[in-house]
């Protein structure tokens, strides 16, 4: 099987020929959906307690559309097999396969901050194996995604785009996600557990995301900017950032706890002061890429910027970073922080405002289900 190289990866079709096409041309880019409205519902909570009825929707809303993407992604695989698996050698979408255990995660995320508050405990157990369920897909797509660039894909410096980010950080927002639940279990080895799993997926995913960010510097200053289809792109390399300093937080938040209840009580205030340096470090080096993605964005949007559901980009990486800066202004007490964090948010919802609305109409009249593969690759 080989796959012809396209010049817009995530063109849109004009129109369905059969309502069947919704499942044939279903592809993971979908998944960034519920990646976007699942952080917004946290970081609403977060900045806007007033807000939380509202938040909590955005949360139901995100459980939703996953079971939906999900049934729909399946059938595909099932009523559409060969073209299903073309998506390996797609240079492009098969990057999108991380955005299902991250959209995972922003639920898991939401069912300790909503669940917990309005079902009690007893969610609990469910969240926690759903998020042994979100680590295996993490490492597997941070894994197997790269292992299948270097065997089967055919990719070019001059091509890349922040896209390469997306299997890579996966496991990074699972260790984000191990930080919020340790605390919430009740058994101290089970919490010693999540919390040296959540270090190794952060250390896992982190070092390989800044390589990836090294390569895309190089690449722009050689070739420039990505392609205005790809523009929304440039904001992915906030995510990895964002996540990263969010992570430490919430593990050194509970480390000393954790660490001392399990006979290492000498480690615990190390890690929290570890979390708090590498949050403020990583905060500085994604305010570097926030300024640069709004400048790329508005060179983008002067010369012409078309709506894809690569549009979702804008989101999630924004999201966390907000979420990020709230923690900084909790940890800390500045009003710096607190200040850029609900201006962080209303930015946020203002583009999921955008985004969601223009995904709404692009998929009522079928122009946003097209799988680059069917047009783009041949093979059997």
């Amino acid at each position: 099987m080989t796959c012809t190289k396209i010049a817009h990866p995530l063109r849109p079709l004009s129109r369905l020929a059969h309502p069947r096409e919704v499942i044939r041309q279903f592809t993971p880019n979908w998944f960034a959906a519920t990646m976007g409205t699942g952080v917004l519902a946290l970081a609403l909570r977060q900045a806007v307690p007033g807000l939380s009825g509202m938040a909590e929707a955005l949360w139901l809303l995100t459980i939703g559309l996953f079971v939906l993407f999900s049934v729909l992604y399946t059938a595909r695989w099932v009523m559409f097999f060969d073209e299903a698996r073309r998506i390996f050698a797609h240079s492009t979408v098969s990057m999108f396969f991380g955005t299902i255990p991250m959209g995972l995660a922003t639920i898991l995320n939401g069912a300790l901050v909503f669940g917990v508050e309005r079902w009690g405990t007893g969610v609990l157990p469910w969240v926690e194996a759903l998020w042994w369920l979100d680590v295996a897909l993490a490492l597997l797509c941070g894994v197997a995604i790269p292992y299948l660039m270097f065997t089967r894909q055919e990719h070019s410096i001059d091509q890349m785009t922040a896209v390469w980010l997306l299997p890579v950080v996966a496991a990074e927002v699972a260790a984000a996600s191990g930080g919020l639940l340790a605390p919430h279990l009740t058994d101290v080895h089970r919490q010693f557990q999540v919390l040296i799993t959540s270090y190794v997926l952060w250390a896992v995913s982190l070092p390989v995301a800044f390589s990836i960010l090294t390569i895309l510097t190089l690449r722009m200053a050689l070739h420039k900017l990505p392609q205005a289809s790809m523009a929304a792109s440039s904001w992915l390399a906030l995510g990895p950032i964002g996540t990263g300093a969010l992570g430490m937080m919430l593990l050194g938040s509970d480390a000393p706890a954790i660490f001392a209840a399990n006979g290492l009580g000498s480690l615990g205030e190390i890690a929290r002061g570890l979390g708090l340096v590498a949050g403020i470090v990583l905060w500085g080096a994604g305010l570097w890429w926030l300024l640069t993605a709004v400048l790329i964005t508005l060179r983008h949007l002067r010369d012409g910027m078309p709506f894809n559901l690569g549009w979702w980009g804008f989101t999630f990486p924004l999201g966390v970073y907000a979420l990020a800066t709230l923690k900084l202004a909790a940890w800390l007490q500045l009003g710096f922080f607190t200040v850029m964090g609900h201006v962080l948010v209303v930015a946020l919802a203002g583009l999921w405002l955008v985004v969601a609305s223009r995904t709404l109409a692009g998929a009522w009249r079928g122009e946003l289900f097209v799988s680059p593969c069917i047009a783009g690759c041949t093979g059997k």
